[in-house]
């Protein structure tokens, strides 16, 4: 079945969405080789994959996880990977910010596919624990108002597509896939994406897979976050209503910041500088990206009405030293773990 479908995606054919469920349950079940994943995610690559695809893929996904059974809603706040900008962990701090807030965040990660630090490696080099199960992120989510669902733990049947993905080293249908197969169906999400072409094509795909209320966002710099150096193309997808509009700091409160000030080159300096931030020593770049992203988790959490509101409550949790005490319970929490 998979080197028929495969022939039928080189011809320029594409899947529908039950071909598409099928050819992830194969590779779920480890009945794909490692050269048939990679021929298929480099071939869908090359000619973009359609909402079909992705809503096929992400129902196997979805039936193969270990899912989390949580009775309050939760958010997410994620990014695809693969904009090549090389900056920090950005809505890792962001979710940190929001559950400072008690707000519920489910975060959803991996360690780097196609960038120089994952969630997985910040959040381990920050000290704070990687739930790896139900029972862990269901007591983490109720004592500290955020869990890390490390991906490998939670959707274990994609461990016959990791050598293929390292292998390859870029961006690939995996890197969309993510965000959308959070573990604990996460229906409230903000999502970064490398394309703004690619965030309709997500949120289409949400709002088939029943989403709530999710900002996929795309900086006109480059980055998959809202941006600070520049505007931000957001599609929003509310009550099953998708919209787009183009988003500039100024218009939550905030100046235009230097991209430069945003970047590092492993996940030390990601931590170093996520904890410079939380102390109040971080550049002012530094600072407003993580606010208006973790305002726009804030928004979409129904917190605040707006995302210029989300702004004033984040910069408060992060001046007032909110922020840094959750990072600092975060961290206990991993102690008491391992005491």
């Amino acid at each position: 079945m998979m080197r028929e479908l495969l022939a039928k995606c080189i011809e320029g054919k594409t899947l529908s969405e039950t071909q598409a469920e099928e050819v992830m349950n194969s590779i779920m079940a480890g009945d794909a080789t490692p050269s048939q994943i990679a021929s298929l995610v480099s071939i869908l690559r090359l000619r973009g994959e359609t909402v079909d695809e992705i809503v096929g893929f992400t129902k196997s996904m979805k039936n193969h996880m270990t899912s989390i059974y949580y009775d309050n809603d939760v958010i997410d706040t994620c990014g695809t990977g693969g904009d090549g900008a090389s900056t920090f962990n950005i809505s890792t701090a962001a979710a940190i910010v929001v559950s400072a807030l008690k707000v519920k965040v489910a975060k959803h990660g991996n360690r780097a596919f196609s960038s120089k630090s994952g969630s997985a490696d910040v959040l381990e080099t920050l000290g704070i624990n990687i739930q790896t199960s139900h029972e862990e992120a269901i007591k983490s989510l109720n004592d500290q108002n955020m869990s890390f669902l490390f991906a490998p733990v939670f959707h274990s049947s994609m461990k016959h597509a990791v050598n293929p993905r390292k292998e390859i080293g870029f961006r690939t249908v995996f890197n969309l896939l993510g965000p959308l197969a959070n573990p604990a169906n996460a229906k409230r999400q903000v999502i970064g994406v490398f394309s703004t072409e690619y965030a309709e094509k997500m949120a289409e795909a949400l709002k088939r897979l029943g989403s709530e209320h999710v900002l996929l966002v795309t900086g006109r710099d480059g980055l998959d976050e809202i941006s600070i150096s520049a505007e931000t193309d957001v599609v929003e997808l509310k009550n099953g209503e998708i919209t787009r509009y183009v988003l500039h700091p100024n218009d939550v409160g905030l100046f235009i910041g230097d991209i430069e000030e945003l970047k590092v080159n492993n996940a030390k300096e990601s931590a170093e500088l996520i904890e410079a931030i939380f102390r109040g020593t971080g550049p002012k770049s530094a600072e407003n990206i993580v606010a208006v992203n973790a305002a726009a988790a804030l928004y979409v959490a129904n917190y605040v009405p707006s995302i210029a509101d989300g702004v004033i409550f984040a910069k408060e949790a992060i001046r007032g030293g909110l922020a840094l005490q959750q990072l600092k319970t975060l961290r206990h929490q991993r102690e008491e773990h391992y005491a």
